[in-house]
């Protein structure tokens, strides 16, 4: 049984501060998939993979795709089952049991459904693959967010679907109302 917090950030961006220690993070905006007393799950949605498309995945896994394919970006997900994938999209697209809603704004679906549904040129309006997660234990986040390592905010489907992820970690910021080159490595208390 999943027990709630009291702080609930699922489907708000996770954004990661300056001075980040964990180099898997830095610079990394991060949309939290579920949120509850039981600990974290999120996709990093702003570091595309180099080395893997699309559609070289699909055909590693053998699922027919249209010759141009749509412009799906493959993503480091986060250091967690980096094996896995795991389909961020639209809420337009459900597959009655492998779709998780995220807050009705958002599915996930890790089953190769979506996948197929893609490669056939339908499935959902927007989306994009991470592999991998990130994932927090019981009170792991709460206590990063404490220590100041991450801001939060809401999650518009535009900036987490931009097709421009190297200006994603600034753009979430400037949707906070902050200013990137504000922001210091170093944090302080008053």
């Amino acid at each position: 049984m999943k027990t709630q917090t009291a702080m609930d950030l699922t489907g708000k961006l996770l954004i990661s501060m300056p001075g980040m220690e964990d180099p898997r993070f830095d610079a990394s905006v991060i949309l939290i998939c579920t949120h509850t007393g039981d600990g974290a799950m999120g996709l990093i949605v702003n570091k595309p993979v180099t080395d893997l498309s699309f559609k070289t995945l699909l055909e590693q896994l053998g699922i027919p795709h249209l010759p141009a394919g749509r412009g799906i970006s493959v993503h480091f997900g986060g250091p967690v089952e980096r094996g896995r994938g795991f389909v961020l999209h639209s809420p337009d697209y459900y597959a009655k049991d492998g779709t998780m809603s995220i807050t009705g704004s958002y599915g996930m679906t890790a089953t190769q459904d979506v996948l197929r549904a893609l490669g056939r040129g339908e499935g959902p309006t927007q989306a994009l693959l991470a592999l991998g997660y990130a994932g927090w234990g019981p009170g792991q986040l709460e206590a990063e967010i404490l220590r100041n390592d991450w801001l939060t905010t809401d999650a518009p489907a535009d900036l987490v679907f931009a097709s421009d992820a190297g200006a994603k970690w600034g753009a979430a910021l400037r949707h906070l109302g902050v200013e990137p080159m504000a922001l210091s490595s170093t944090a302080g208390r008053a």
